[in-house]
């Protein structure tokens, strides 16, 4: 059976762990090669992609520096001759502890959203010309169930989530005449190893989002990976500027 995703080439943004991680796998066991980014070694993500016959090349990320940015893009063309998707996928989110917006710091803010939005602009600035000389690309944003629904103790998270739907719309306006669709995908909170690490999601934070489900578990990086491997394959070609929400049904649209 043909894979999905087969000749198709992929560049994921924090992608050494996590759900990042997650979905270079997903991607690469579905045929694609993927480019795989982040301020931390990638070396696992890779080893992991090749331990599936795929095909990988790491490279350090930092999504707040533009040439930083170009050169990941560059490493997709120089290594594999294309580039068809990105996800969006680096952000500030495991490591944050749960605090009232009265006790967030100015300069916790603009950290959050410079890396959170900031960082999903120059990618996708850097991304798009390469698409549109294709003539077809897939980009997707990682958002949040947070940003629909509201989230107490994380304001400048939930901003910055909000903020990435937003520009999921515009850019899908943009640039659908280039062929270029572009979606997000929003999961609930999905304990993936930074979370599990992190004391601010356990205990009743955790139960109470369970609670808030129509399906009462705890998420997990494969629960996103369908949703994800349909969004970059042609599937979804007549589909850009939409928001699938992925949480178990605590989000409903």
């Amino acid at each position: 059976m043909s894979k999905l995703l087969a000749g198709k080439v992929a560049v994921i943004t924090g992608a050494a762990q996590g759900l990042g991680a997650a979905f270079a796998l997903a991607l690469a066991e579905e045929g694609a090669a993927v480019v795989v980014g982040d301020l931390a070694s990638t070396a696992d993500t890779c080893a992991a992609v090749a331990a599936v016959g795929g095909q990988a090349r790491g490279v350090q990320l930092d999504v707040l520096e533009a040439r930083s940015v170009q050169n990941m893009m560059a490493a997709a063309i120089e290594s594999f001759g294309r580039l068809d998707i990105l996800v969006n996928n680096a952000a500030i989110s495991g490591t944050l502890q749960l605090k009232p917006l009265l006790e967030v710091s100015s300069e916790e803010w603009d950290r959050v959203m410079a890396v959170n939005v900031r960082g999903a602009f120059e990618c996708i600035k850097a991304a798009v010309p390469l698409m549109k000389a294709a003539g077809y690309g897939k980009i997707i944003n990682l958002s949040s169930g947070t940003a629909i629904k509201g989230s107490v103790g994380l304001p400048h998270y939930v901003a910055s989530k909000g903020a990435i739907i937003s520009l999921t719309r515009a850019a899908a306006r943009e640039f659908g005449a280039d062929g270029i669709r572009v979606n997000a995908l929003a999961p609930g909170l999905t304990m993936s190893e930074a979370m599990k690490e992190n004391p601010s999601w356990s205990g009743d934070v955790v139960a109470n989002n369970i609670a808030s489900r129509a399906l009462k578990r705890q998420a997990v990086p494969d629960d996103l990976l369908g949703t994800l491997i349909f969004l970059a394959s042609p599937m979804s070609d007549f589909m850009t500027g939409q928001t699938l929400s992925v949480d178990g049904g605590s989000v409903m649209n």
